[in-house]
C-alpha cells in the first residue's frame, strides 16, 4: 500500500498544483469583476470560499447575463 501511494504522490502533487492555479485565475478575475460592480457581498464570497473555481465562474457568467461586465 505505501509503495502505490510512492508512486502515485508525483501525479497527486501535480493534480494539486493545477488545480490550485485554475482556483487562483477564476478567483483574481471574479474577484477583480466584483469589486470594479461594487458587489461586496460577492467580492466577500469568492475570497472566503474556495470551490476549484466553480463560485467566481458562475459569478462571472451572471454578471455577463446582466450586461455588468465591465473591464
Amino acid at each position: 500500500m505505501e509503495q502505490q501511494l510512492h508512486s502515485m504522490l508525483p501525479w497527486l502533487i501535480t493534480t494539486i498544483i493545477i488545480l490550485a492555479i485554475w482556483d487562483s485565475v477564476w478567483k483574481i478575475i471574479a474577484m477583480w469583476k466584483a469589486g470594479r460592480n461594487n458587489h461586496l457581498t460577492w467580492f466577500i464570497c469568492i475570497a472566503i470560499f474556495n470551490t476549484i473555481g466553480i463560485l467566481p465562474i458562475i459569478y462571472i457568467l451572471l454578471q455577463r447575463k446582466t450586461g455588468s461586465m465591465n473591464l
